[in-house]
């Protein structure tokens, strides 16, 4: 069952989609702009995360700009997914993951500091799981915004 978000809720999740502030206090800055103390912003967004409604907090750079990146994948046969999934999320290099319904089941987007940082974790995840893993690196970029406008009744 859904919970109900506060207002606040609402607006921290509608409103800093995009344009999240870049600065030494983004959470004061939010606050800000919403009316509220820097702790309450702190505390909502916790809880969001905890309850599952978001999975971070913080900007998005366009790929390769800094660092680098590459989108990878693996078949993971069915019974070891959760455990091959749970390795993967150990690395701070890796954004998310998600499984899709193909014989590359598990899919996850890594960036590292330099192209020899991404060889390395992905060689890591390679040798800990013991499968192969499929490095697609971006060849050819595209613009896909995937901020949406967020609308509640009263």
């Amino acid at each position: 069952m859904a919970t109900a978000l506060s207002v606040l809720q609402q607006h921290l999740l509608n409103d800093f989609q995009r344009d999240l502030p870049l600065t030494p206090t983004p959470y004061r800055e939010m606050a800000d702009a919403l009316g509220v103390d820097e702790e309450a912003v702190l505390s909502h967004l916790q809880s969001l995360q905890t309850g599952g409604v978001i999975s971070r907090v913080g900007p998005v750079f366009a790929p390769n700009r800094l660092g680098a990146s590459t989108l990878a994948a693996v078949a993971v046969p069915p019974e070891r997914l959760e455990e091959v999934a749970a390795l993967v999320n150990t690395y701070a290099e890796v954004n998310h993951n998600y499984e899709r319904e193909h014989r590359y089941n598990l899919w996850f987007v890594l960036t590292a500091r330099d192209e020899a940082r991404l060889s390395e974790v992905l060689a890591q995840i390679e040798a800990a799981t013991g499968l192969p893993v499929l490095s697609l690196p971006l060849l050819e970029e595209f613009h896909i915004d995937l901020g949406f406008p967020l609308r509640w009744e009263d």
